[in-house]
């Protein structure tokens, strides 16, 4: 009996396919016992073989339902400076998640022909997130999106248009294909969401291309409460100082170090002003 450990890298309809250790592929099946336990395996999910068959699930550092993945170490937000421009608040309640689920995000801001990356990337690097400009007439740009790309399971995402397959593209010269070739190089069809696929670059890195990201994690949103947000916004941690009250939620309190950071400009007020409208959502559920 046969008995190996892998890495799923593809799910399709309740049919899994495996890399060895060796970096053969193999199609397994699924135990119906995960099933009756409500678990399904998903990509990026180590587990064990035998005989053909998943029978073990070896435990999850994180697992996103939408798209299905699991132990994902960095997730890559694309975004267009124009055409269409970013949804700031959007953005910080997926980039907040991130953090509640323990997944390093960074942003790619794309098309700087059009528009003035600057702007949107300034808003930012006070997060300690990674923050690329991406700039196709200056490879370098490109070669450190590539480069953090190594020794990881990533994941791009970001809404139609805003240049993910194109980034794709220059990230490896084997996938110099049109959007619909490259979908069905990573697995994917067009207008398949039920699949996602991890794809190996040169340098071993693994990546997941997962267009219409539109509704990414709203279930682990709406788990976020009112005492856990503030962690989620990394720069709160970063102003220094302590607030009167040891609950303070940063809002109306007197003394509040993270207002205080706000005014003099070193936290900026669009992040603030996300952060105000989760609280209150978080606070009405809190209610409820």
């Amino acid at each position: 009996m046969s008995r190996m450990d892998g890495l799923i890298i593809k799910a399709v309809g309740g049919l899994y396919w495996v890399e060895s250790p060796d970096g053969a592929y193999i199609s397994c099946k699924a135990r119906g016992i995960f099933r009756k336990q409500g678990i399904s395996p998903c990509t990026g999910d180590r587990v064990q073989v035998q005989d053909g068959c998943i029978t073990d699930i070896y435990p999850r550092k994180n697992q996103l339902i939408r798209p299905p993945l699991a132990n994902l170490d960095r997730l890559f937000f694309v975004q267009a400076v124009t055409e269409p421009a970013p949804n700031l608040q959007i953005l910080d309640k997926f980039l907040a998640v991130c953090v509640y689920k323990g997944i390093s995000p960074a942003l790619v801001f794309t098309k700087l022909d059009l528009g003035d990356a600057e702007r949107y990337a300034s808003l930012y690097r006070g997060t300690g997130f990674p923050v690329y400009c991406v700039d196709y007439q200056k490879p370098e740009t490109v070669r450190a999106v590539y480069d953090a790309l190594a020794d990881s399971i990533s994941a791009f995402t970001g809404n139609s248009g805003v240049g993910k397959s194109t980034l794709l593209n220059a990230l490896d010269v084997r996938l110099q294909l049109d959007t619909a070739d490259i979908s069905r190089k990573l697995g994917r069809g067009r207008h398949t969401t039920r699949e996602t696929a991890l794809y190996t670059l040169p340098h071993g890195g693994r990546v997941a291309d997962t267009p219409g990201f539109s509704t990414f994690e709203t279930e682990s949103y709406a788990q976020i409460a009112p005492e856990e947000l503030a962690d989620c916004f990394p720069e709160f941690r970063q102003a220094g100082g302590s607030c009167r009250f040891a609950d303070c939620r940063h809002s109306k309190e007197p003394d509040c170090v993270i207002r205080q950071a706000v005014g003099e400009g070193r936290i900026p007020q669009s992040r603030y002003d996300s952060y105000l409208v989760m609280l209150e959502e978080a606070m009405q559920r809190k209610a409820w």
